[in-house]
């Protein structure tokens, strides 16, 4: 299953990308999130390992995810090296001056064949609605940083 979900935030790239670098910011930002638990410092990087859970319906889903691109301030992917077969990336572009494009892609794939792309199937409307919400709580949050430190 392959989801993607973007949002135009108020704020430069810089400004965006030092957000969702830090690991801590994870939790107070991403929807569904029941488990985040990083391998090391907070900092983000090629190689950071990341121990995470988001509620799907009733259950608890989620990998073992390593960070396997990191580029400042344009890009960041993972891949899943346990659990649920899983991709991402974040992708930041310039929207205009002091304005990014947020862009988060999720593909992911349950076990079992025939009976883990029904369950797929019916989990997307939930992980669409998490990517979501979680864009519009990433905008809010940084939106507020951004605000409090003008003059």
């Amino acid at each position: 299953m392959r989801l993607e979900e973007s949002v135009e935030v108020r704020a430069s790239r810089q400004v965006v990308w030092d957000y969702i670098a830090d690991a801590d910011h994870h939790p107070l930002f991403m929807a569904g999130l029941t488990r985040w638990h990083v391998d090391g410092d907070a900092e983000m990087r090629c190689g950071s390992r990341i121990n995470m859970r988001m509620r799907v319906g009733s259950a608890h889903v989620g990998s073992l995810i390593e960070i396997t691109e990191f580029d400042p301030p344009a890009d960041m992917a993972w891949n899943s090296v346990t659990g649920i077969d899983q991709r991402g990336r974040w992708r930041l572009r310039d929207a205009g001056p002091a304005r990014t494009r947020v862009t988060l892609r999720l593909a992911y794939q349950s076990p079992g064949g025939l009976l883990g792309s029904i369950a797929d199937r019916v989990a997307r409307r939930d992980v669409q609605r998490n990517l979501r919400r979680s864009l519009e709580r990433l905008k809010d949050q940084v939106e507020a940083g951004v605000a409090t430190r003008s003059p």
